[in-house]
């Protein structure tokens, strides 16, 4: 198995070949990919170094797999090529999700779906493949109507940049800025940039990703998206009113029967789902869970999980190995 992973020197890349390593992927060449500024650097995996090439030369060596994460242009302007010729991508930015020609995967709940024509494949937005995950389950069994999401996420979803200003600020250094304010001892209620429409674009994707995934859009998703001063694991306080009743230890059951998430809900010990708990797993972790008192079929959970890794790579690869594992590639 050819394996390109595309922005191998940045943060979800480099998480990229840890998980590829973790999980004893079948690579037997790998292509690290990046812009034309780390091409001819050397990348370390599986105890070997690798030279970084740049896209055209990836291109040119035609992996059966690419797995993207280099930002939304790259990836419309390079999927596409490698597509032409056999490649599968599965691309971790923007680009292609709301696409009605691309599947939106999250493999947990709809990997059935793809097929060998799909050349193309996209994965969901970090704070979407958590939400998602506690939230189909619940659908399934009591149908959605409504979902209120306000998110508590790390600048590592911003990315290197807004992790140093955060590091900067805490050790009391004047650095670059990502963000137009301090991060440290504050919370932004500001993640991607704003839309028309008041909302942010990270707002909106958690508003129309999850219909996507679920193939439904009877229900409807109101966020607001907060970046908060952690180095890792994006938190969502969540809000879901159901056309059905609902039993909370019923509620419980249905998640941790659900593959890739743990409940952590024991208020007694003070058990519930933190980003310090979360760190470099691939779980998706809900407590909290309780019902709204203030109106019928609503319930109130907490949902956290790593961004980097289920929120990002471990997803991406995921979807690789259903693609390997159903001979879809």
């Amino acid at each position: 198995m050819k394996v390109a992973v595309v922005g191998a020197t940045g943060m979800v890349g480099e998480v990229m070949l840890k998980v590829l390593a973790e999980r004893n992927f079948p690579v037997t060449e790998l292509i690290p990919v990046a812009s034309e500024r780390s091409v001819g650097k050397t990348i370390t995996y599986k105890g070997n170094d690798y030279k970084v090439v740049g896209l055209e030369t990836a291109v040119a060596m035609r992996p059966d797999i690419a797995l993207f994460s280099a930002g939304g242009d790259t990836s419309l302007e390079w999927a596409p090529k490698f597509a032409e010729v056999g490649t599968t991508v599965v691309d971790n930015s923007s680009a292609w999700r709301m696409d009605p020609s691309k599947k939106l995967v999250v493999p947990e709940i709809n990997a059935s779906e793809l097929t060998k024509e799909d050349k193309i494949i996209a994965n969901p937005n970090c704070s979407t493949i958590q939400l998602v995950m506690a939230l189909a389950p619940l659908h399934k069994a009591y149908t959605m109507k409504r979902v209120i999401v306000s998110t508590y996420q790390s600048v590592s979803g911003t990315g290197v940049k807004a992790v140093r200003q955060l590091e900067n600020e805490i050790a009391g250094i004047e650095g670059e800025m990502a963000y137009p304010y301090p991060i440290g001892r504050n919370a932004l209620p500001h993640c991607d940039v704003f839309q028309d429409n008041g909302y942010t674009k990270e707002e909106m994707k958690l508003a129309r990703e999850p219909q996507k995934i679920l193939n439904d859009n009877t229900f409807s998703v109101s966020a607001t998206a907060v970046r908060i001063p952690t180095a890792g694991g994006h938190s969502e306080s969540v809000n879901v009113e159901f056309e059905k009743d609902f039993d909370l230890s019923e509620v419980r059951k249905l998640l941790s029967q659900t593959p890739g998430v743990v409940v952590q809900d024991n208020t007694d010990t003070n058990t519930y789902p933190m980003p310090i708990y979360a760190h470099d797993k691939d779980e998706v972790f809900v407590g909290r869970i309780r019902r709204d008192e203030t109106q019928p079929n609503t319930l109130n959970m907490w949902i956290v999980a790593d961004n980097l890794r289920k929120g990002a790579a471990t997803n991406t690869i995921q979807i690789a190995e259903y693609l390997i594992e159903n001979e879809l590639v």
